[in-house]
């Protein structure tokens, strides 16, 4: 059955008001992301990776986002809470922390979490993460943010020396249109 997308969105931003946000969008997109069957019927079956606006103000972004096949993302920050809901492929995390007293900002590996169809994962808002699909298949996951992911100043690392620098929000979303031309 498909999932209801307008009243996903009224849900998550009923959601923001809650004392505990992103457990109340965690089961949200649980509820969502249960059976692959739902999202898929909403939102169509992905054909190529991207980022789809599916709802965006200045308390709340609801993206539906499609991984290319073995795309990675750098090392990133959001500076808001976030909640990941996956109904399609695989979405490895790798979750990194600033090294203490290191004025470059550098970070270095914590752990590790790889999310796949039907479930959910809950980001601090001080997480720093980079985002892999393992696959050689499009990975799909809705992506809950308690703020305006397009408008928030954060952080990304360089991948080789692991130092901080402004995110690139335009550079990162024509990186998903590049990881296109990958696909066969």
């Amino acid at each position: 059955m498909a999932i209801d997308i307008d009243q996903l969105v009224a849900d998550c931003a009923a959601a923001v008001g809650d004392s505990a946000p992103t457990r109340a969008v965690r089961e949200i997109l649980a509820r969502a992301v249960a059976a692959r069957a739902g999202p898929l019927q909403a939102l169509g079956e992905p054909t190529q990776g991207g980022i789809q606006r599916l709802h965006v103000s200045d308390d709340l972004t609801v993206l539906n986002v499609i991984w290319a096949p073995r795309m990675t993302l750098m090392p990133h920050n959001h500076n808001m809470w976030a909640t990941i809901g996956v109904y399609g492929g695989r979405e490895d995390n790798i979750f990194w922390r600033r090294l203490p007293g290191d004025g470059k900002g550098r970070i270095e590996a914590a752990g590790a979490k790889s999310l796949g169809p039907g479930d959910v994962r809950p980001l601090g808002e001080d997480i720093i993460h980079s985002v892999t699909n393992p696959t050689a298949k499009l990975t799909a996951a809705l992506h809950v943010y308690g703020g305006d992911f397009f408008s928030m100043k954060r952080s990304e690392w360089d991948p080789e020396n692991l130092e901080e620098r402004p995110y690139d929000i335009d550079k990162n979303v024509r990186y998903f249109e590049e990881a296109n031309k990958n696909l066969g």
